[in-house]
């Protein structure tokens, strides 16, 4: 049999071969859905220009919020693994100490800061979506689509120059700042560009700072602006950082923007030397210290642009593709991994015909006011100091760790009743908390021990008088979403073992949970794939559960 040039599959294959989901671009946010869907059993392709990895670190930082849902999606530990802590920050204006950021979040948060390469981040996920047989497909790149009311028809070119026509019911464009898919589905991309150029550089120095604290000194000018800038961020291995500084006008260049009018990322040309980042850090170190050990080094450019949407039809953009913004708080490659994981569950039920009408269309109003936010913030930070920001320390935190992110006004989450002041709310992050303890093992375990590995949850809480029973909601959470929805019940610490209902049950020995989701009797709450809430029933009923689950599924 004859075989495709472009791939090695047979020629009649590739004229018409076929899959769920078609993922352009194998960054983190493309490996991120790929791997959450074939966590749900859907199939895949994800393709990607480049015929390896980049061995840059441009993404670094990896926020708590994204090592939660690293968790539940089973690969976190390799991460950790891989990682270093990021403690805090230290800012120097003028060779003088400012004072310093330490990194702590309040002691229920199950994760710190944390810094990887890009690099690192792309392996552990590729290695993770290797373990359901699937892997990206390099050197291969999407050039035209068209779509139908039921499909995708996807043409895709190797770097060979063969070319292979795909069938999908839908398509992904995780494929960056200047996103073939962004560009043919029509999207607007209004925004604008910084004028300053910057230097990234990983090196090495052996200066006295205290290990995992983030390095920003800055020269004041007389009039108050800033003329200088020196950033490190700490990278595994002794004494590494990946630095950022204002490019030298003797590297400068008068380079154009991409074709797209797009400038934003690494650029091509001169590549800064050593000696070009040591004179920086003569001007501005903390102190006196030398760099050795460059891995690597580019000039790179900064936009701020955000879509008008975020899909359309079966055809949809996640990270670079749909925002790009300043670096200031490493929150780029975590916001394009939470659409990830936004949208492969809504794509997962879509394609078991499982999903409500309006659930994948729920991707763009939850995700785009997230973009929205993040885009403006960090224009705003990068031009005045995260000190612009009027909120706490505690707060500010909190919101770089992105676990303020929430969904309040979502479509398909159940709003509360009139009257209702429950702090926690259809729609935000399911809290974390310990001290769960089984009847079997002897040994507390967190929630989200419990959630781990899991699609929708129904965890109810004790049983409440006006509510139906804990039996009952778990059989209707079965029946409602045709077995996608498990229950895990979680009984007040002095409550008597329950093995009558056939649910399995922990006790809340340390009256965690109660505290977490301001329970004091019988309730449940719906807790989506992504870790979201989709609803808080109390008391809990199955009339109430059905109208929460209409949002989402089909039936």
């Amino acid at each position: 049999m004859a075989r495709s040039a472009s791939t090695g599959r047979s020629a009649s294959a590739a004229r018409g071969a076929s899959t769920d989901v078609l993922i352009a671009g194998a960054g983190p946010v493309g490996l991120t859905l790929a791997a959450e869907l074939r966590r749900s059993g859907v199939s895949c392709r994800i393709v990607d220009r480049l015929p390896a990895r980049l061995p840059y670190a441009k993404a670094v930082g990896i926020q708590p919020r994204t090592l939660e849902l690293f968790d539940r999606m089973g690969l976190v530990r390799d991460v950790l693994d891989a990682a270093v802590p990021m403690r805090g920050q230290l800012t120097y204006v003028n060779g003088a100490e400012q004072g310093r950021i330490e990194l702590v979040l309040p002691p229920e948060v199950p994760y710190g800061f944390a810094a990887l390469p890009q690099y690192e981040t792309e392996r552990v996920l590729e290695e993770f979506l290797g373990r359901f047989g699937t892997r990206i497909e390099r050197s291969t790149e999407l050039v035209a689509f068209a779509q139908d009311p039921v499909g995708v028809t996807s043409r895709l070119r190797s770097s060979s120059g063969g070319e292979e026509e795909v069938r999908s019911r839908f398509l992904v464009g995780c494929d960056g700042a200047h996103s073939v898919v962004r560009k043919a589905l029509g999207l607007t991309f209004e925004g604008g560009a910084f004028p300053e150029e910057y230097m990234l550089a990983d090196v090495e120095v052996g200066w006295g700072l205290p290990p995992g604290y983030g390095v920003r000194s800055m020269h004041r000018a007389e009039d108050g602006t800033i003329d200088d800038l020196l950033v490190c961020i700490p990278l595994p291995g002794e004494g590494r950082y990946r630095m950022s500084m204002l490019v030298p006008p003797e590297l400068s260049a008068d380079r154009p923007a991409s074709g797209d009018g797009v400038a934003h990322g690494l650029e091509g040309g001169t590549t800064p030397a050593l000696a070009d980042i040591q004179k920086v850090l003569d001007r501005l170190a903390p102190e006196p210290v030398t760099a050795s050990a460059l891995r690597w080094s580019s000039v790179f450019r900064i936009s701020h642009r955000l879509v008008d949407r975020y899909g359309e039809g079966r055809v949809f953009v996640a990270g670079d593709a749909a925002h790009i913004h300043p670096p200031t708080g490493a929150q780029g490659m975590n916001t394009g991994v939470q659409d990830a994981c936004n949208l492969a569950w809504k794509l997962a039920l879509a394609v078991g015909g499982a999903a409500d009408p309006g659930l994948l269309p729920s991707y763009d109003a939850e995700r785009h006011p997230v973009g929205e936010e993040v885009v403006g913030r960090t224009v705003r930070h990068a031009a005045e100091g995260v000190q612009a920001d009027p909120t706490d320390l505690e707060t500010l935190l909190l919101r770089e760790a992105q676990l303020l992110v929430g969904y309040r006004e979502s479509p398909i989450v159940s709003p509360l009743p009139p009257g209702d002041e429950a702090v926690l709310r259809p729609g935000d992050r399911a809290p974390d908390c310990g001290g769960l303890t089984g009847d079997i093992a002897a040994y507390p375990v967190r929630l989200f021990d419990l959630l781990r590995g899991r699609g929708h949850v129904l965890l109810v809480y004790g049983h409440h008088p006006a509510g139906d029973t804990p039996g009952d909601l778990a059989a209707a959470a079965r029946e409602l979403t045709g077995g996608r929805m498990e229950t895990c019940r979680i009984l007040p610490a002095d409550a008597p073992p329950d093995e009558a209902t056939g649910v399995p049950h922990h006790h809340d020995s340390r009256c965690e949970f109660a505290r977490q989701y301001g329970v004091e009797e019988g309730a449940a709450f719906v807790v989506r794939p992504d870790g979201y809430l989709g609803a808080c029933l109390r008391p809990p009923t199955v009339g109430q559960l059905k109208e929460t689950l209409g949002r989402v599924f089909a039936w």
